[in-house]
């Protein structure tokens, strides 16, 4: 290579890395103007969404106030129709009624019946449609546990298999529901 090959090529080399150079500052600078003008839009935005997220939690508290006013309003118009639901049932329980509901005490107490079983033995006793619902309604009683009971006394006299109990407890106007819980307490 001569001479002037070299300094030629040394000159263009010098100025392209000057031109590297000088673009990587003015890419810097601009770079660093872009950061500044985004953290001063990161900084209106978050205080934006400082000033909105106040302004929210502020209209969720004045909101649940409202809820739990109302909530507590409902409550005492509830309790207020419970009192007086009581005041008329107690008063509008006729003799009938509660000759009714006693029957049905002792009956319950005496053997296991499902309501419909005891709806008929009340209504053997010729006790009124009313009566008798007024006493299956009242009546404090778990029938799922009435079921349980008439399919242990079924198999304290004789034996049956599983289908056997629910279809006979099934009969005796246990629910298929309370006939199987019956045979799972049970364990058949």
């Amino acid at each position: 290579m001569n001479k002037v090959t070299k300094w030629t090529g040394g000159i263009v080399l010098g100025v392209s890395l000057l031109g590297v150079i000088s673009g990587c500052s003015d890419d810097t600078e601009v770079s660093t103007s872009d950061d500044t003008d985004t953290v001063e839009q990161e900084n209106e935005s978050t205080s934006t969404q400082d000033e909105s997220t106040e302004e929210t939690q502020e209209e969720t508290e004045e909101s649940e106030e409202v809820k739990t006013e109302k909530i507590e309003e409902t409550e005492e118009t509830v309790e207020e129709s419970v009192v007086e639901t009581e005041e008329q049932s107690d008063s509008e329980v006729t003799l009938s009624q509660e000759n009714a509901l006693g029957a049905a005490q002792d009956y319950i107490s005496y053997s296991a019946f499902s309501k419909e079983g005891l709806a008929e033995q009340l209504e053997y006793e010729e006790f009124s449609e009313e009566d008798i619902n007024y006493a299956i309604e009242n009546i404090d009683v778990d029938w799922k546990e009435q079921a349980v009971q008439a399919g242990e006394d079924y198999l304290d006299y004789s034996s049956y298999s599983r289908s056997g109990l629910i279809e006979q407890l099934e009969f005796e106007g246990f629910s298929n529901e309370q006939a199987t819980y019956a045979v799972d307490q049970i364990g058949l």
